[in-house]
Formats: C-alpha cells, structure tokens, sequence
C-alpha cells in the first residue's frame, strides 16, 4: 500500500460487509456495526454509495467476502471449545470483531499497517462505536516490522493456544513476508491455528474470469495495492504442511456455496473459482477439531 495512506481496499471490504446488510436477505454475516463504522446508513447505499451493488460480479465479490468473514468467526468459535483464548487479526482492516466479540475471556489483537489503524480508530471515534475491553491494536508493517515483537509489547502470549485470522492479505505480499508471517504463526504452541484466503493464478482462470481478474488487479494495484503472490491448491497445501501445520480445509466455490449459499431464492453466491478460503492447525492437536465444511478441495 502507499506509504502512510489508509488502504484503500480495506474501505471497499468494509462498505460490502455494509452493503450485505443491506441488500441481501437472509443474511449470511450479520454484522450491527457494518454500516456504522462506515456512518453510513441503509439508505446511503441505496443512493449510490456503493456503485452497481446487483450486478453479478459486484453480488458475487460480496458473496465471497460475508462468506470469507463468517468462515473466520465460525472457526474462531470451533477451536474456542478447543481452548485458544486468543484471536489475531492479521490485515484486520476495518473488520468489527472486536465490537462483536461474544467472548469476555478471548483477548483480540488486531495487526495493521499504522495508517490504516490510525485511521479505523478515528472512524470509530467519529462515529461514537463503543468501547472494545478485549481488543488491543497492533501498528505493523508486515513488510518491515517484527511482528512477534509487536504483539508481544501489545500484551501478546505466544503460550497460548492462539488463532489467527489473515483475510484479504495474502495476494498482496511478497513471498518472503508471506513465509516469515507464516513461520511466525507455526511455531506457536498446539491448539494454534490459521484461517486464510488465498487467489490460484491467472493461467487457471476461465478466459471470462481471466478478465474479470486482470480488471480487479488494475484496480487494485491503482490503488498502490498489487497483487503479488498466488498459489495452486497443491502449493498452498505443500506450503503449510512444511510450515507444521495440518490443512484441515481448502475450501473452493463449490464448498463455500454449498456451505453459505445453497437453497437461496436470490442467486446469492459466488460466481468466480479463483478465490479459496484454508483452515490449518498445529499437527499435534489438528487431529480432534471438527471440520465444518465438506466437498473442498
């Protein structure tokens, strides 16, 4: 992202999330605090604020990014009866969790490039969100920062059994911030986790989807934000299990509409295959968490 700019494409997640609440029914992520992190209301995005939200690929990009959101917090809710008392929002953007947050014990740490957190803290100043007693921001630049050392001064212990969460961050990294993030998350202790999203490369696209992709990559990297780094199923698999940990999901766009989409009246779901959701843990305890996806691989 550009130096010292709020990122861009966190506030294009985020007025979707909004968006959902308001355009789709039923909901598959309800989310109270969507709209107003945003002060928007209902009636702003249905005047325009958000350009063409029925169209396909608009309703299809929402589709995968509630989706994307309610496999996080419904993992996060899976490994709590498990025992991580802590949950690590890599890339959290202006992610609502922490305002969500059903859990008085679950401690929340939300890792973010200083500008951007900066300018979510403002936001919610701004528009009088409440306290968050759980939650502890963590300024990181994930291409330069030390993050253990980060979380660590925010009160992080790596002693516990920790999830992370890194959502719409992977495609924007290098490959050595990618691995030493990673490393990082592995060696925590059993009962750890990640839940991530990854894109497949562009050769395995449809010719339509290859379009629909380079569209949304010059929009992206317009935004000083590129995508850097892909990776085939085989790959992301291969990866983390050298990483340590045991790939329990790698769900495609059959599972996730099978999962979140299935029976709707609307023609809610997603549309493009180039977008995965991966659930991992540590090997030595992976081995009893209930898998609650099927058809993915």
């Amino acid at each position: 992202m550009l130096e010292a700019v709020p990122s861009r494409t966190a506030y294009r997640v985020a007025l979707r999330r909004a968006a959902h609440q308001v355009f789709d029914d039923p909901l598959v992520f309800p989310d109270k605090f969507a709209l107003r992190i945003l002060g928007l209301t209902p009636k702003d995005l249905r005047s325009g604020a958000l350009r063409a939200p029925a169209r396909p690929y608009s309703r299809s990009l929402r589709a995968f990014l509630v989706a994307r959101s309610a496999f996080a917090e419904e993992t996060l809710a899976e490994a709590i009866t498990r025992g991580v008392s802590q949950y690590v929002l890599l890339g959290a953007g202006l992610d609502t969790f922490a305002w969500r947050n059903p859990w008085p014990n679950l401690r929340v740490f939300e890792v973010d490039h200083p500008a951007t957190q900066q300018w979510k803290r403002e936001l919610a100043v701004q528009h009088g969100m409440p306290e968050a007693a759980t939650r502890s921001y963590v300024p990181v630049d994930f291409e330069q920062d030390d993050l253990a050392r980060e979380l660590r001064l925010a009160g992080f212990r790596e002693d516990l059994p920790t999830l992370f969460a890194w959502l719409g961050v992977v495609p924007y990294l290098t490959a050595q911030a990618f691995h030493a993030t990673l490393r990082f998350i592995a060696n925590h202790v059993p009962g750890s986790g990640v839940v991530l999203d990854y894109g497949v490369p562009r050769a395995l696209l449809s010719p339509e989807e290859q379009l629909q992709h380079d569209s949304l990559a010059a929009r992206v990297a317009a935004a000083g934000e590129p995508f850097q780094l892909f990776f085939t199923p085989e790959q992301m698999r291969s990866t983390l299990v050298e990483a340590g940990l045991d790939p329990m999901q790698d769900m495609n766009r059959d599972a996730i509409n099978a999962r979140w989409f299935r029976d709707r009246l609307d023609s809610f779901e997603v549309l493009g295959s180039g977008g995965h959701f991966v659930a991992a843990f540590r090997k030595e305890s992976s081995r009893s968490l209930v898998v609650i996806s099927t058809g993915a691989q």
